[in-house]
């Protein structure tokens, strides 16, 4: 049975402060990553039996428990392995929501490198049923070369589970930040990635960011710096005709609970839709 009142956010911060921006990343053999992905294709097709067996064959494990401040259930995949040498693989969680068939996903590439994107996530996830949230293991630097940005590399075990869920058929927001002086003119970037497959769902998201007094640029509209457009993922949703959306939030509008809590309600006005199919 699930274990009550765990508190969501603070157990994934608790996770990701420990990153650093150096060390504690390992890029994952071809059979680790399908190993994973494997086990959590089993979890969401309900086998969870079959699923930890599965997992365990590489140090993952399952864990379920109930969050205290949504009441909503889910299902953890974690790595068993912790280690304090900063040799920890890095490879990442997933949270799957219980009681609900799987519908959507939330994305986190880069948390702390874009600081607190995971407690966006968690928001997000937290708002609507049937979610199932994939969470990068390590700092966007952490491994040698760009091998921890898993926004950009094939080769990684987010990209294999992102790659299940939209093979699936499960849209996917994908959510990012940046500098306020990075992109000035702009509070968010709103864009589809490499392909087209959601611009309905981006100009509805706009349109909410819009009426909370962000200012936001549409990617499918015009060019914008940060679209995303390069994101492996997104390519992947291109390939496969797939809903998915990249969202860039400047720091400001990350800057504290309230702002992450009206950036995730409008991000949930799309999720909601995704939740009902």
């Amino acid at each position: 049975m699930p274990v009550a009142d765990v508190d969501l956010e603070d157990r994934i911060t608790r996770f990701t402060t420990g990153f650093g921006s150096r060390g504690g990343y390992r890029i994952p053999t071809r059979d680790e990553r399908r190993t994973v992905s494997e086990g959590v294709a089993l979890l969401l097709d309900g086998k969870q039996d079959e699923a930890r067996t599965r997992l365990a064959e590489v140090d993952f494990v399952v864990k379920e428990f109930t969050d205290g401040a949504s009441g909503r259930h889910f299902a953890e995949v974690s790595d068993a392995v912790t280690r304090t040498d900063g040799t920890n693989r890095g490879w990442g969680r997933v949270y799957v929501g219980l009681g609900a068939p799987p519908r959507w996903s939330v994305q986190v590439p880069h948390p702390i490198a874009d600081a607190d994107t995971e407690r966006l996530g968690v928001r997000v996830l937290r708002n609507s049923p049937g979610g199932v949230m994939v969470l990068a293991g390590a700092h966007r630097t952490a491994g040698k070369g760009d091998a921890a940005d898993v926004a950009h590399r094939t080769d990684s075990v987010f990209h294999e589970i992102v790659a299940e869920l939209m093979g699936r058929g499960l849209p996917g927001v994908q959510l990012h930040g940046f500098a306020d002086e990075s992109f000035p003119r702009y509070d968010a970037v709103v864009s589809t990635g490499a392909g087209g497959g959601a611009v309905e769902d981006g100009r509805r998201l706009a349109k909410v960011f819009r009426a909370a007094g962000l200012e936001v640029c549409r990617a499918w509209e015009r060019e914008c710096e940060l679209s995303g457009s390069d994101n492996v993922q997104g390519r992947v949703a291109a390939r496969e005709d797939r809903r998915f959306l990249h969202v860039e939030l400047n720091a400001s509008a990350r800057a504290d609970a309230a702002g992450l809590d009206e950036a995730a309600g409008a991000i949930s006005v799309v999720v909601d839709g995704w939740a009902r199919r």
